[in-house]
């Protein structure tokens, strides 16, 4: 059986996309699932769209996602080089191979010409594509064109009747009529191969077994295995992909901050959580599990889980995996995580960040979302008095006025400044005042916070705070109802 081998070839034009991500890991979880190899192809022949330093880019996220190839081109491989740039000269024989056999030709029509005739045509109403005005040159008038160094292109001879169709994994029998097909251009002026026709030449020359890619690329599909056809070369196995969508109507965009892999790391989402879920964004495992680990992932990865349907990234549903997975972290990795947003957050002013990491663990859903979660630590906002009122915990405004006052009283004369020692002074000094404990601490924590919702209660917040700040807060809030 021959052994499966897979691709991943992206553009070195910026960072990642999270299609093209979820791309790589479809591909990595298909290749290892059947134990054979992954290889990276850097597809770098449109020179004006490269950005310098996007190829590492890509190293480093495939890297960071636990992706890993058996061939590319910091590794080097069997069918070396793997970035298209460096394969320039082996394109340009196999184009004039089919110009030899009839199914390519020189075109030598400029852009102006171009545009002229695609002009009328949408004028009469009608669908442009190459209307092969250079195919019936004479061979005699080629050679003076190319003598002369005219300008020129070599472009794919499609068939005018008939039609081409395959069979893809997912999508089943695919069929496009053959005089709806372009003739698309498969060397450029530069003497550089487009996409797509480096796309096959080098799948061919690879190996490559089995091409796994966005749904996208379904249209073109008939004009590269017409390609395949004429060169006599295999017919590989395609996979195309539902294309990741943010909602029914829109792609990711990233306009809207949603489009790559980098935008939600630098938010704070987690590698894992991030693979764990895209991984699910068109792709169901046939049971009712969510969470997966990489291996997990490979032993239960099969196309026939693939959805023909559009994939929705919702990020809410991300968010709800990030959290789950911020939870199952050990509290010295969290603390390593979060600290650099405690420090945006309150730049010093809490001396036990240890503590304010306990507490906020189980709240962090996503790592941006800290500081404003804590910014009550640096400055407490100004205190809506309807938040004193809680019926459950027994609080109104003239029962805080009498809570407050309690709690000042017990914490003015407080030795050490711990948590234990707070909550020792707190809980004995409300019982021997025969209150409730929700009557005083609601209201406590009010004061020192000005929020509805808080990591910890009013006696960690206080020990958080420290004595001074602490006292210096309640006291503002007892003026506050005292001038109520």
């Amino acid at each position: 059986m021959t052994q499966v081998r897979t691709r991943f070839a992206p553009s070195p034009t910026g960072f990642m996309h999270l299609g093209g991500l979820r791309t790589a890991l479809y591909c990595y979880l298909f290749t290892r699932k059947h134990d054979g190899k992954f290889i990276l192809r850097i597809e770098d022949t449109d020179q004006e769209r490269y950005v310098e330093g996007a190829t590492d880019v890509i190293y480093d996220t495939l890297r960071g996602c636990g992706i890993h190839w058996d061939e590319g081109p910091d590794i080097g491989g069997p069918v070396a080089p793997y970035i298209q740039s460096e394969r320039k000269d082996s394109y340009l024989p196999y184009a004039k191979q089919l110009v030899d056999c009839g199914h390519a030709y020189y075109c030598f029509c400029t852009k102006e010409e171009l545009q002229e005739r695609r002009e009328a045509v949408e004028a009469r109403g009608d669908t442009w594509k190459y209307d092969k005005h250079c195919l019936h040159l004479t061979p005699e008038k080629i050679q003076q064109k190319l003598d002369a160094g005219l300008p020129c292109v070599i472009r794919q001879n499609t068939p005018t009747t008939g039609d081409s169709s395959f069979d893809d994994l997912v999508y089943g029998h695919i069929a496009a009529p053959n005089d709806t097909l372009d003739d698309m251009v498969l060397i450029k002026q530069d003497g550089m191969p487009t996409y797509n026709f480096a796309n096959v030449i080098d799948d061919h020359t690879m190996g490559i077994t089995h091409v796994m890619r966005g749904m996208e690329y379904l249209s073109s599909t008939p004009k590269y295995n017409l390609l395949y056809k004429a060169l006599g070369f295999d017919i590989p196995q395609y996979i195309h992909l539902p294309t990741v969508m943010r909602d029914s109507k829109h792609k990711l965009s990233k306009r809207d901050g949603d489009a790559y892999y980098s935008d939600f790391i630098k938010k704070g989402y987690l590698t894992e959580a991030l693979i764990n879920y895209l991984a699910l964004v068109g792709w169901n495992p046939g049971d009712e599990r969510e969470f997966f680990t990489m291996d997990e992932l490979i032993e239960a990865f099969t196309v026939q889980g693939i959805s023909k349907s559009p994939a929705i990234f919702d990020t809410n549903k991300l968010t709800w995996f990030n959290a789950e997975y911020i939870r199952r972290m050990e509290p010295e990795a969290y603390f390593e995580m979060a600290k650099p947003w405690f420090d945006q957050a309150l730049g010093g002013s809490i001396k036990d960040l240890k503590r304010l990491s306990e507490l906020m663990q189980s709240r962090t859903e996503v790592f941006n979302r800290i500081p404003e979660m804590i910014d009550f630590f640096r400055e407490r906002p100004a205190i809506n008095l309807e938040l004193y009122i809680n019926k459950k915990q027994k609080s109104s405004l003239e029962s805080a006025s009498e809570a407050l006052a309690l709690a000042e009283k017990l914490l003015e004369g407080l030795g050490d400044w711990t948590e234990e020692n707070l909550h020792e002074a707190l809980i004995s000094g409300i019982k021997e005042a025969s209150m409730k404990n929700g009557t005083v601490l609601w209201p406590l924590r009010i004061a020192l916070s000005g929020l509805l919702s808080t990591p910890g209660g009013a006696i960690e917040i206080a020990y958080l705070l420290g004595r001074e700040e602490a006292l210096r807060r309640l006291r503002s809030a007892m003026d506050q109802l005292g001038q109520a």
